[in-house]
């Protein structure tokens, strides 16, 4: 299952939001999404987990947690849709 998860502290690092989530169970990746050009956190990320059952468990412990100052929003991932992905530019 892949997780959403939101309004992450900039410096939260893809290994601490994966411990942070291993104490629920198998994770199978993690990515903080980052701005293309400064490199920089843009406060949110995904967290996919192998079983369904500790992902949900995951999201309800985890939801309004605070992590390094902030109460991250933590829910399943939805799929983006085609009005929310980002128009390609022709220039």
């Amino acid at each position: 299952m892949n997780i959403y998860v939101g309004n992450l502290s900039f410096d939260v690092t893809e290994d601490e939001l994966q411990k942070l989530f291993e104490e629920h169970g198998s994770v199978v990746s993690v990515n903080i999404i980052k701005d293309r050009y400064t490199g920089n956190s843009k406060g949110f990320g995904f967290v996919e987990m192998e079983n369904q059952a500790d992902a949900e468990k995951a999201i309800k412990e985890l939801d309004e947690s605070e992590i390094k100052g902030r109460n991250i929003k933590v829910n399943q991932a939805r799929p983006r849709d085609e009005k929310s992905k980002p128009k390609r530019r022709s220039w």
